[in-house]
Parts: structure tokens; sequence; C-alpha cells
């Protein structure tokens, strides 16, 4: 089992959310070691609410729950993927499937191959 380090974060570690079955990425939040370990033994994406100070179980209210199917971690433990099945087909709380719905324009590079 891998020891993620909460220590390094001041406790939180950032968790995206990614469609198991199209690779896109839905949302980001934080976990604590509260929520972590409530989501391996539910299985559904528990993150932890900064702005409430709580555990959060995403969908606990909407009904738009994410059940994790696989969970991946980066080569420096604090970092999460949690590959879900979101439920309800929203995981933003403007509505939008996802949060990263807004793009940028910016002066893009000319790359020669």
């Amino acid at each position: 089992m891998v020891d993620l380090d909460f220590k390094k974060a001041g406790g939180l570690i950032p968790a995206i959310a990614q469609d198991y079955k199209t690779g896109e990425i839905l949302m980001l939040a934080y976990i604590n070691e509260e929520s972590w370990d409530k989501t391996l033994k539910t299985g559904y994406a528990t993150y932890w609410s900064r702005s409430r100070n709580q555990l959060w179980v995403k969908g606990e209210t909407s009904g738009h729950l994410q059940i994790v199917k696989e969970i991946l971690v980066d080569c420096d433990d604090d970092t999460v993927i949690f590959k879900i099945n979101q439920i309800g087909d929203v995981a933003c709380h403007t509505g939008n499937r996802t949060c990263f719905f807004r793009n940028i324009k910016f002066k893009k590079v000319n790359e020669k191959s």
C-alpha cells in the first residue's frame, strides 16, 4: 500500500477526479487522511472541504456521487487521481459536467517538429 505524504502540504493533498471511461478531467479537490481512508473504505470519492472545514462526500446531497474505479498516485506520493464513474453526469457545483469549462486564449508557441 502507498503511504501518501499529507505532511508536505499541511495535511491536504490534491485529488483530481477523472472520468474513467473518457479520461476527461472533471474537478480538483483536496483530501486529508480521514477523507482518504473513507474513500478507500466506501468506494465513494470523499474530499475535505476547505470552505466548510469538514468531510465532503461528493454528491451526498445532490445525488451526483463519484464511484471510484481506480486510484493513481504520483511519484512524490502527494497527489492522487480518482478515476471515477460520475453519477448524474454533473461534477461541478455550477451544474456543468466539469469544473474546467472555461477556455483561456493565449499566444501559442509555434513548435517545429
